[in-house]
């Protein structure tokens, strides 16, 4: 039964730290706000397992399509660029059908292109059903920080901290189980790569319940305790499109919030993926053996599940989250310092550093859920930040690549790594002013 519409107090995750209460106004049917808790939660726990889970089986798909290597290395690009390229879209469809229906439309595109792929009888036909799984990964990226700004804008911290756990979560395991449970299934990388899409199935069930308890998208609606002339509450449109605030234009392009987040997010990007291309290549030529190797990348990538979940809650309560960045961005220095002198004797204490460090990813999600006042103003933003981000990220794994080639050594590619998270920083100050694209700023 449907809850009436009424005015309701919640605590609010406040920047300033503490919390203060705001009035928010429920127009969500009972129970579908727990429904869609659990649909983020399985939603980002499959945004990552298509492309963590190829790595480890890489060696048999080349071989069994006939692959050549060119293509391979290619693949490692890729889910940047479709994220890039599909993840603009994903504003346009959540005006038009609701982010709701996106949301599921992207799950079902994930379950059929893992599930697809693993069929594949050739590379073109790989390559396109890893395209479909990318592309719904893309518009989850961009929707779920719109989700929770439109159903729990009074915890972006927490539901963001949910959600990145997730994600990090299906990050690490993918990586750290598909051998195994590949193995255990009778060692065809066909079945080790078609089982992830079990995992998703759930994730489109919750996804159709919220749907069906919340066709129109509506999620809670929020307004001020004393609404004056200029602070009028939004409302919902009828045909499902979300607060009337959201249809006004903002010129994302010339925010210089914008720019910054954009900026921020392409650079911890590309610090991920450097980290996930390069980091056991790195520690096997200092001597480690190749299986501690993937063991650090596991701690690496496995820090994130934890952190992930708390940052977002201290970011949300912080109002500049500056300092929060460079606290981050300094043990990623750290780090690369370690690898420098020390790679193989310190090869623990660096991948906790590492791990530390590309927790950036959770921040400047919250980042994006807090840099706009509605949840249209977190689609656009979200939408220009991810795709204009995961642009700059595609060259960073290929420089690396050409550096260690050209020079011989880790050297040069762990200066250019120390650059390029010098810059994060910077930029990420910028970002984490306080600051909102709608004004201008």
């Amino acid at each position: 039964m449907p809850v009436p519409d009424h005015d309701r107090v919640l605590l609010k995750d406040s920047p300033s730290g503490g919390n203060h209460t705001t009035r928010t106004r429920s127009s969500v049917p009972a129970g579908a706000l727990g429904l869609v808790a659990a649909g983020l939660f399985l939603a980002a726990l499959n945004l990552r397992p298509a492309i963590s889970g190829l790595g480890p089986l890489l060696e048999e798909v080349r071989s069994g399509l006939g692959m050549n290597a060119t293509v391979a290395g290619l693949l490692t690009s890729v889910p940047a660029l479709c994220f890039a390229v599909f993840g603009v879209t994903a504003p346009r469809l959540a005006r038009r059908f609701g982010p709701v229906a996106v949301v599921l439309a992207g799950m079902a595109a994930v379950t059929a292109g893992l599930a697809l792929r693993s069929l594949a009888g050739g590379t073109a036909v790989f390559l396109a059903t890893t395209a479909l799984a990318l592309a719904g990964i893309a518009v989850g990226n961009v929707l779920m920080p719109v989700i929770v700004k439109r159903y729990f804008p009074d915890r972006v911290g927490t539901m963001t901290g949910l959600y990145s756990m997730a994600l990090a979560l299906g990050t690490a395991g993918a990586a750290a189980f598909t051998v195994p449970l590949t193995q255990a299934l009778g060692g065809n990388w066909r079945t080790g790569l078609g089982m992830w899409a079990v995992l998703a199935a759930p994730a489109l069930l919750v996804w159709l319940l919220v749907l069906l308890r919340d066709p129109a998208g509506r999620g809670t609606r929020k307004a001020p305790a004393d609404p004056g002339p200029a602070a009028a509450p939004e409302t919902v449109g009828p045909a499902g499109r979300g607060p009337a605030a959201e249809a006004t234009r903002i010129r994302i392009t010339r925010s210089a919030t914008a720019w910054a987040l954009a900026v921020f997010f392409g650079l911890q990007a590309t610090g991920a993926y450097i980290t996930m291309g390069w980091m056991p290549q790195i520690f096997r030529d200092a001597g480690v053996p190749a299986a501690t190797a993937g063991l650090l990348l596991a701690v690496i990538m496995g820090m994130g599940v934890p952190l992930a979940f708390v940052l977002p809650r201290v970011a949300a309560r912080m109002r500049h989250q500056g300092p929060l960045v460079a606290a981050l961005g300094a043990c990623g220095l750290a780090g690369y310092a370690g690898l420098w002198w020390a790679p193989a004797e310190g090869a623990w204490a660096w991948a906790l550093l590492l791990g530390i460090s590309n927790c950036a990813f959770p921040v400047a999600l919250t980042m994006l859920g807090m840099r706009a006042r509605t949840s249209g103003g977190v689609a656009r933003l979200s939408a220009f930040a991810q795709s204009t981000g995961y642009l700059i990220s595609i060259p960073g794994p290929l420089l690396v690549g050409a550096l260690y080639d050209r020079s011989g050594g880790w050297q040069a590619p762990l200066l250019l790594m120390a650059v390029l998270m010098t810059a994060q920083i910077c930029v990420g100050v910028v970002a984490g002013r306080d600051r909102c694209v709608e004004d201008g700023g």
